[in-house]
């Protein structure tokens, strides 16, 4: 349900129709950070009640997500952004009196924030981490020698197949999220819920979004898979990597397997965040992001 200011100010809910003109905007001005794919945001739309506006030639993405306080993406587009900022922060402010704008990266911070009007605190939970797409397929030196063990017992301890994902696994995908959901409990974990409904929103929707995927097959079964795509020209995102945990060096196995068949060609890879999760912080660090595209959250100062 999209709350009634938003309706006014010609919000909608986001719907798979949307995708033309949504893409057309963002491919107009690239963005840095991994929420802004047609693909991430269909994905999640349950769990944010995503809802979307042109504004002065710009994306206008605002989220609602149920419990938290609204807040809005940073405008993206060919026109008057400056303008869109004011426009989202408008619309938010019957929503939420703080009426923030959150993920934003500092390149578009930099170019279109007059920091007179806005207040910008860093938000390192959301910052995503940035990798040499060479370094996660080759892990070649010193730094990747654990990584490169990991990697090496699973090779000699599983035969296995590496699919691309096509129509014909999608079945066997979604068994494989079920069953990593039931050793990890997702029924009494809400994030773990939205996750596994993002997926199956994912899945389900295979052929009309435009991501791509890859599989590895033990015995005739999924055991990992991974879902990712282009989000500038020399930057992919990767937004689900999942792999069966009793299988050692299996998600070592998918990263790099998926990277090497479906990435190599690009300079970058983007791991997403890390959500303040402390194992999850360890395991994104130990891979040596090259660098971490720092997300704001902008509060208007009047």
């Amino acid at each position: 349900m999209i709350p009634e200011p938003l309706r006014a100010a010609n919000f909608r809910a986001l719907e798979l129709t949307d995708k033309p003109t949504v893409q057309d905007l963002l491919a107009q001005d690239q963005p840095q950070i991994s929420e802004l794919t047609f693909t991430n945001l269909f994905m999640w739309r349950g769990r944010y009640q995503t809802a979307w506006t042109v504004s002065h030639d710009c994306l206008v993405v605002v989220l609602t997500p149920p419990g938290d306080c609204p807040f809005a993406l940073p405008p993206h587009g060919p026109g008057d952004t400056a303008a869109a900022l004011d426009f989202a922060t408008e619309t938010l402010r019957p929503l939420n009196p703080g009426a923030t704008i959150q993920r934003v990266d500092r390149a578009w911070l930099d170019r279109h924030v007059d920091p007179g009007r806005w207040r910008a605190e860093l938000d390192p939970d959301q910052s995503d981490y940035v990798y040499l797409s060479a370094d996660l397929i080759n892990l070649s030196g010193k730094k990747f020698h654990s990584k490169k063990n990991h990697l090496n017992k699973f090779l000699k301890n599983h035969p296995f197949e590496y699919r691309a994902l096509d129509q014909d696994l999608i079945g066997r995908v979604l068994a494989m999220q079920t069953h990593w959901c039931e050793l990890r409990q997702c029924a009494a974990d809400p994030s773990l819920i939205d996750e596994d409904q993002a997926i199956y929103e994912a899945l389900t929707h295979w052929g009309e979004l435009d991501y791509i995927g890859g599989a590895i097959i033990v015995d005739d079964r999924v055991v990992a898979f991974s879902l990712g795509e282009r989000l500038n020209p020399e930057t992919a995102v990767i937004h689900i990597e999942k792999a069966d945990p009793n299988l050692d060096g299996l998600y070592a196995a998918v990263n790099q397997r998926f990277c090497a068949h479906a990435w190599a060609e690009m300079t970058y890879i983007n791991r997403e965040q890390d959500l303040g999760l402390e194992g999850l912080r360890l395991a994104k660090q130990s891979y040596r992001p090259v660098r971490m595209v720092d997300k704001y959250r902008l509060t208007p100062l009047d």
